[in-house]
């Protein structure tokens, strides 16, 4: 093992940069040559990447986003698109690749690096926290962090005016999100698409907590669980209280990394490094119960299942 190359595919999540900033120091400090691949893998098709050093990577860790950018390539997924990624990666002499990103980038690293046996390692990023056989991606305690700091202002605005308010959060198949920002944010009622929501169970608590004088509430929506502008008109029409929706949308994509998603970052950069200098592929590296695990791609993009019912069962015995 000569020379990586990092990419950040998929979605971005903050974090992402943190993690870039670790390959390439622990890489240079292993004697490794890093490039950088820019637009994930239509970078790669395209021959966007370049040699980083040191100082490629300087002050970048406080930064969201990510410094190599990322983009969804459905070019990528075709014969001729992985062909001509190829020979980028037989051209610049590369002998491994770091991906980081999220299901969608791990399914295409394992295809691809089983197709023409180039190791790839990766390294997981998702503000849902959706990779399945880890316990925590980086990003996804940044995103709850900022859904949360939104929360927190809508619920002075919502006891003030007495308002209910539903709030759209990320999390089109996971509801990590939601549940994390509902039970911290000391909301009423959560919506998850791991369960299924009843309306009018809903607008029925509404009503009595009404009746006994409670008049704001906070629905927290994951994305893949409903709508908040059509669900606030559902509960307006049904119990004819005020009810706003708000989207929160993509501001929980960006913003400064937290500490732990910045550590995250680095621990899983140098595993990264280091798999593949053992000469492993075809695996995610992440934290399992306090500690770094591999596991492998075709384990890390099955749907990931978590214990959601001890906390949504608090939410509502706290709400």
């Amino acid at each position: 093992m000569k020379r990586i190359a990092v990419l950040t595919t998929g979605g971005d999540a903050p974090g992402m940069n943190a993690a870039i900033r670790s390959v390439v120091r622990y890489g240079l400090n292993q004697k490794l040559e890093v490039m950088g691949v820019f637009r994930g893998w239509w970078g790669l098709i395209n021959e966007e990447l370049k040699v980083f050093s040191h100082r490629s990577v300087s002050g970048i860790i406080n930064q969201g986003g990510t410094i190599l950018k990322t983009a969804r390539c459905h070019e990528f997924y075709t014969e001729e698109g992985q062909s001509r990624a190829y020979e980028t990666v037989k051209k610049y002499g590369i002998d491994g690749l770091a991906v980081i990103g999220g299901n969608g980038s791990f399914t295409a690293a394992h295809l691809f690096g089983r197709k023409y046996n180039i190791p790839c390692i990766g390294i997981p990023a998702s503000i849902d926290n959706d990779v399945n056989g880890i316990d925590i991606t980086i990003g996804a305690d940044t995103a709850i962090n900022t859904a949360l700091s939104a929360i927190d202002n809508i619920r002075d605005t919502a006891t003030s005016m007495e308002r209910i308010f539903v709030v759209e959060v990320m999390g089109r198949d996971c509801g990590y999100i939601a549940l994390s920002v509902a039970l911290g944010g000391g909301c009423e009622e959560v919506m998850i698409p791991e369960r299924k929501s009843d309306i009018n169970a809903i607008c029925h608590d509404i009503v009595n907590g009404n009746l006994r004088g409670k008049m704001s509430w906070i629905i927290v929506v994951a994305e893949g669980s409903g709508n908040a502008p059509d669900i606030a008109k559902q509960i307006n029409e049904i119990t004819g209280l005020e009810t706003r929706p708000v989207v929160l949308g993509h501001i929980q994509r960006g913003g400064r990394p937290t500490a732990i998603s910045r550590d995250l970052a680095l621990h899983l950069g140098r595993a990264a490094v280091d798999a593949l200098i053992r000469g492993d592929s075809d695996k995610v590296v992440g934290f399992k119960e306090s500690k770094i695990v591999s596991i492998d791609f075709e384990i890390a993009i099955v749907k990931k299942y978590f214990n959601y019912e001890n906390m949504y069962k608090l939410v509502k015995e706290l709400s």
